[in-house]
């Protein structure tokens, strides 16, 4: 039977009241986490006042050697 280990990720916005994404710089943070054998299996948002996004959170998990 396969066991696999689980990662979440946080990934905090930026700008005033938050919401802004630096696009290459999330990229980048997950396709290490994707060189370190982590498949991202679900990502959401965390809302703060009126609809802006606080973070970002991605639950990962990999086969477990």
């Amino acid at each position: 039977m396969e066991t696999f280990e689980c990662n979440s990720y946080l990934y905090d916005t930026t700008g005033f009241g938050g919401g802004s994404v630096d696009a290459a710089r999330f990229q980048d943070e997950l396709n290490l986490l994707g060189s370190d054998g982590w498949e991202l299996v679900s990502s959401f948002s965390t809302t703060q006042s009126q609809g802006s996004s606080k973070s970002i959170v991605c639950i990962f998990k990999r086969k477990r050697i």
